[in-house]
């Protein structure tokens, strides 16, 4: 039987020094900046393609509607419209992807140094129903 490949250290494991935690954490915003690098290009691409806005104007819709600011140009076409709605469904996805991707590490590291296990039945004074 192959030993499956862990992203993060077990619970029996001492926990990861900080410089290799920072390591982790730059990875991580790495791929944050990807998530944000390639929903901006997609925005930017739709907006300027679909929706026939100059590059720099889409570049900014794009920004403000993954930032959740909301839209700056008035959109008359029905394809650009559907595509605004589209991409502004899609900019939520991908805040919270990216939001998880940056908070794993660090909600991984908290859980670890306080052992937290769901198997575990709770211990100490809690009452017991």
């Amino acid at each position: 039987m192959t030993r499956r490949a862990r992203v993060y250290e077990h619970r029996s494991e001492p926990l990861l020094s900080q410089r290799l935690f920072v390591r982790r954490l730059l990875r991580h915003a790495v791929i944050a900046v990807g998530i944000i690098g390639a929903s901006l290009a997609i925005g930017v691409a739709g907006y300027h393609w679909i929706a026939a806005l100059p590059w720099l104007d889409a570049l900014l819709n794009a920004a403000m509607i993954l930032t959740g600011m909301g839209p700056v140009d008035h959109l008359t076409t029905p394809a650009a419209k559907l595509f605004a709605s589209a991409y502004a469904l899609f900019s939520g996805v991908a805040f919270v992807g990216m939001s998880a991707v940056l908070l794993a590490p660090a909600v991984h590291r908290l859980f670890h140094a306080l052992h937290v296990d769901e198997d575990e039945p709770p211990t100490g004074n809690a009452r017991r129903r």
